[in-house]
């Protein structure tokens, strides 16, 4: 039985098409999924993201804990701010990508993918055991709202005082959103400017019917997780169970740079890290745009001259760049002649960097 969010009811009065998502019961689409896509290029989208989970790490020895725990250098956090980061096994594969915000000297707020947090939280148990930390998780308790888009901070200035505009990327603060209790993150996985509102259960219907009504005049739309998908694609974003696994390392997926090697301490996964971060690695993630209509998906072979050199991770239509765009591991040194194999049909395929997408600033 999936689980449904606290804005079930609303996503079922839009009409939406509900689908189970890690065991969640999340909206798919409301409506066209390119309108919706386009309205966050454009305008604005508005997500239900309360599948996410939420886990406290509170104490003295929280920074140390969470520095042991995962790769980054969380205790070097200001107050205030967020880091994206990873938590890996012994071997060095990744178990779950992370957003981590420190709330306060010694608070912090650990956001897992829907489908690793319970995994997320109790190796955050297991890990924080010889820190003066208390590890909670309190996933049950918050609704995640985000609305994404260039009139983002507009539609949001209507609704609250806190000071959007002094708010950084990758930092939150608390304030009032309509009235209500929030934690006000500047953070997204669609490529463009946006917040994403973490509130009480009891909090989610009302706000997300206010965000609603604001948005209006700004041509917002509900957006589901098909244009979510396609967004996070074209900006070059990695997707647990895609792009990332426990097979890989952060080194294989090109996200190196997230692992602090010069950090005080051990942490987990270090010697084995350390063993591969100069290496090459037999297979590298890039973008492919096709030259056909036909559309890479996941799991596709990729090909040149025939033989198979790698692997589509993500395939979608893209909606900006007008043409079917994947993201692949291919073999190191395969750079041109690449085609994916679509039902036996071997389609011509152009390689590119990463992401397909930039926003203007």
């Amino acid at each position: 039985m999936s689980r449904p969010t606290p804005l079930r009811d609303v996503h079922e009065s839009l009409g939406a098409t509900l689908t189970d998502f890690a065991g969640w019961l999340m909206p798919l689409r409301y409506g066209s999924e390119s309108a919706e896509h386009r309205a966050v290029r454009e305008a604005a989208g508005l997500f239900d993201l309360s599948h996410m989970g939420e886990i406290f790490l509170t104490g003295p020895q929280a920074g140390e804990a969470l520095d042991y725990a995962l790769v980054g250098h969380l205790s070097a956090l200001a107050p205030g701010r967020a880091r994206y980061t990873m938590i890996v096994n012994e071997r060095g594969g990744v178990l779950d990508d992370l957003i981590v915000y420190r709330l306060g000297d010694e608070e912090f707020m650990v956001v897992a993918n829907a489908s690793n947090s319970e995994k997320v939280a109790q190796e955050l148990r297991e890990r924080a055991k010889p820190y003066e930390t208390v590890v909670t998780d309190r996933s049950a308790e918050y609704a995640l709202i985000a609305v994404q888009g260039p009139r983002s901070q507009e539609i949001l200035a209507t609704l609250t005082d806190a000071d959007l505009a002094g708010l950084k990327y990758y930092a939150g603060l608390p304030g009032q959103v309509d009235g209500r209790r929030a934690l006000i993150a500047r953070t997204g996985y669609t490529g463009e400017d946006g917040f994403e509102l973490f509130v009480a259960n009891e909090d989610a219907v009302p706000l997300w019917h206010a965000l609603t009504a604001a948005g209006e005049p700004y041509g917002l739309k509900p957006a589901g997780l098909s244009s979510r998908d396609t967004l996070r694609l074209e900006a070059g974003m990695p997707l647990y169970g895609n792009e990332l696994s426990a097979q890989l390392t952060p080194f294989d997926a090109g996200l190196g740079r997230v692992v602090k090697f010069d950090k005080p301490g051990d942490f987990v996964g270090r010697s084995a890290l350390e063993a591969v971060k100069d290496d090459q690695p037999r297979r590298r993630l890039v973008g492919l745009v096709a030259r056909t209509r036909r559309v890479p998906r996941h799991g596709y072979p990729v090909t040149k001259d025939g033989a198979v050199v790698g692997e589509v991770t993500s395939g979608a239509p893209s909606q900006t760049l007008g043409k079917p765009i994947a993201m692949a591991y291919v073999d190191t040194g395969a750079d041109s002649g690449l085609a994916v194999d679509i039902r036996g049909s071997h389609e011509p395929m152009d390689l590119v960097e990463l992401p397909f997408y930039r926003r203007n600033k």
